[in-house]
């Protein structure tokens, strides 16, 4: 039994160990940089949600902001959608992107977009399975500071 709620400020600490989590899921642990620190510092621009599992720990989570596109409009951007690995095909990543479907058609948005690993074939299939689109024409462009 799983319960999903909104990202609170409680939560950065055990996420931030989730993101690490994730980061060396996607081979990239040193691409890691975040930290309680500064989310607490940013905390008004995390948004997503959590799923605990029966012992209140985090099972996953899908982060999200909102953007505007120049060739659609208002958008919401899934930044992360992360299952931990127990916890995944028990539909734990369906509950949380209809969170996140959920959210964007309320918030009126035109278009739900975020980014899958080429590499990661169960996940394409996954999007898929929701309709939808995968396109191999735009790459990541990222300009740290």
């Amino acid at each position: 039994m799983t319960t999903i709620q909104s990202i609170k400020e409680t939560d950065f600490e055990e996420l931030a160990s989730v993101f690490l989590e994730f980061a060396t899921f996607q081979n990239v642990p040193d691409k890691m940089k975040n930290s309680i620190e500064k989310m607490v510092k940013e905390k008004e621009h995390i948004h997503g949600f959590v799923a605990r599992n029966e012992n209140n720990q985090i099972a996953g989570y899908a982060t999200y902001f909102f953007a505007y596109y120049t060739w659609v409009g208002k958008s919401l951007y899934m930044d992360d959608l992360y299952v931990r690995e127990k916890y995944r095909g028990k539909g734990l990543g369906t509950e949380l992107i209809n969170k996140v479907i959920e959210l964007a058609k309320k918030e009126e948005c035109n278009r739900l977009r975020w980014q899958v690993s080429e590499w990661n074939h169960p996940a394409i299939r996954f999007y898929k399975s929701l309709g939808a689109k995968i396109d191999d024409i735009e790459r990541n462009c990222d300009l740290a500071f």
